[in-house]
């Protein structure tokens, strides 16, 4: 797979970085098929490729650091698995013990509680225990804010 990043520099100066990868001829992987996007959702683009340097300049200083967006990309990766997300709905109605949140889900306790570990570890989900049961709930309004408003937009007619 080869990978090609254009990055401007100035007006006039383009670095063209190429970087590819490859496995060695005894390494047979399976390939994924290539998927096509349809033009009707196809991210439009500038017809003069031209940087406009005061947008740039602006911009740049505001832009999420390397390091924040590694951070962002794993929380949100922990949120790319569907069981999680039914995890979170249920406890996004109210506080639930492994049990409960295994029969609200028809998930076994220990898969339920693998995902409430991975949940646990980006703090979207606390505990507290009880006697012999831990009851889970959403760490604080900013993940109900967060789940709200992706439900929300979801739920949007699309443009």
């Amino acid at each position: 797979m080869i990978l090609i990043l254009w990055l401007k520099l100035k007006a006039s100066t383009t670095i063209l970085f190429r970087l590819s990868t490859f496995s060695a001829p005894h390494m047979n992987k399976p390939r994924l098929p290539k998927t096509k996007v349809s033009p009707s959702v196809d991210a439009p683009g500038c017809d003069d490729y031209l940087v406009n340097l005061e947008n740039v300049r602006q911009v740049q200083p505001e832009i999420v650091s390397i390091e924040k967006a590694q951070q962002m990309a794993e929380f949100f990766g922990t949120l790319a698995d569907p069981s999680r997300l039914r995890l979170l709905s249920a406890l996004a109605q109210q506080e639930l013990c492994v049990c409960d949140l295994a029969a609200v889900a028809k998930m076994g306790e220990s898969a339920v509680s693998h995902q409430l570990r991975v949940l646990r570890s980006q703090r979207l989900v606390k505990y507290r225990r009880e006697g012999r049961n831990i009851y889970y709930s959403l760490a604080d309004s900013h993940v109900m804010n967060l789940y709200a408003e992706v439900a929300e937009h979801l739920d949007e007619p699309a443009t």
